[in-house]
């Protein structure tokens, strides 16, 4: 894999990452850009112990514009975009519109003494898949996933030695049902200031089952619990198992989980990248056919945190959609948005069962 760093018209950095060493990289952003915004503000709700980033200028942010001046297309002739080269493999940038970045601007404050507020400090990129705008991860090939799985390792070895960045998510959100803003094939990174509630809870939990059992790890030991069961098990090969857990909270949750405990994405070796490729795109396409058209999903690589807790971690990807039958979508109503507790309408057995037939 080459990779090339370049600069875009006003400042933000991109980075190539071709396939072939013969690549070059020295087109140039010929666009007319303002500043990019500064950072968020983020605001600490003394109530659930959480903060919460405002990012007001994201409202201006770019909406499902038609294919043609989607911004994620390589630049050809006088159409320019985010990337400046007429062609690329794997592409990632700062995102313009960003919920978290570098570009202080105030200092730490207060809006009551209850709730501090300090900068937004951190960074959001954006991970595009493929040049082809009608592609999906689900029609790459094995050899570009690798790619992509190269290019999170980079990124978030990079952002995790970024000042004040305490947590590294790589994630792709498909499907305007799930919420997306732009259909080119495309991922984000975020580099948080803060370790993220989910992560947090699912470390106190990990914590307690490492004091009862004397060291043991929580998820390692799931994981060769739902492997010994099997009822759960969706596809599996020499170095990762994919399972619908047991409380799977959506209507088609599945884990996508190394055998070996590993931290994060760099620490996977080569055989693990490379055997990863194969049994997710099988997934992918098993999502698809459930009801014969594109299934919106949100896939989300869950990596221990940059400084704490590390030995806690266990790298695995949960993908879910909110789809649960072919015209019906799994809302997040009352129980889910106002309690936090979760309703789910399908056993996670048939879910496990539908999906291997598909």
């Amino acid at each position: 894999m080459k990779r090339t760093e370049v600069r875009l018209a006003d400042g933000r950095e991109l980075i190539y990452f071709d396939e072939r060493d013969d690549a070059v990289r020295d087109q140039p952003d010929r666009r007319e850009l303002p500043p990019p915004p500064h950072a968020s503000q983020l605001r600490y709700d003394p109530l659930t112990d959480e903060w919460v980033a405002v990012a007001v200028h994201r409202q201006t942010r770019t909406f499902l514009p038609p294919a043609d001046e989607c911004p994620l297309d390589p630049s050809v002739g006088d159409r320019l975009t985010e990337i400046p080269a007429s062609d690329y493999d794997v592409v990632v940038f700062e995102n313009r519109f960003p919920s978290l970045s570098s570009r202080v601007a105030e200092a730490p404050g207060e809006i009551t003494p209850f709730t501090p507020f300090r900068p937004g400090l951190g960074r959001c990129e954006v991970v595009c898949f493929t040049s082809d705008h009608n592609a999906s991860f689900a029609s790459l090939s094995p050899t570009r996933v690798r790619t992509v799985i190269d290019a999170l390792a980079d990124r978030t070895v990079a952002l995790g030695e970024l000042p004040g960045v305490e947590q590294v998510f790589c994630f792709e959100n498909r499907g305007v049902e799930i919420g997306v803003t732009l259909h080119h094939p495309h991922g984000q990174i975020y580099a948080y200031p803060f370790v993220t509630p989910r992560t947090r809870t699912m470390l106190a939990a990990a914590r307690r089952h490492a004091e009862r059992t004397g060291g043991g790890n929580l998820y390692a030991d799931v994981l060769a619990a739902e492997r010994a069961a099997g009822e759960r098990v969706v596809l599996a090969n020499e170095h990762w198992t994919a399972y619908v857990p047991a409380a799977a909270r959506w209507p088609f949750e599945v884990h996508v989980a190394p055998h070996r405990p590993v931290p994060d994405i760099p620490a996977l070796d080569d055989a693990e990248r490379d055997a990863f490729g194969p049994l997710y795109l099988d997934l992918l396409r098993r999502f698809d056919g459930l009801f014969d058209m594109p299934m919106p999903y949100i896939a989300a690589w869950h990596q221990a945190p940059v400084r704490i807790d590390r030995e806690l971690g266990h790298l695995h990807l949960q993908l879910f959609s909110i789809r649960r039958a072919k015209d019906k979508l799994k809302y997040l109503a009352g129980s889910e948005s106002g309690m936090g507790a979760f309703i789910n309408d399908i056993a996670p057995e048939r879910a496990a069962e539908l999906l291997r037939a598909a």
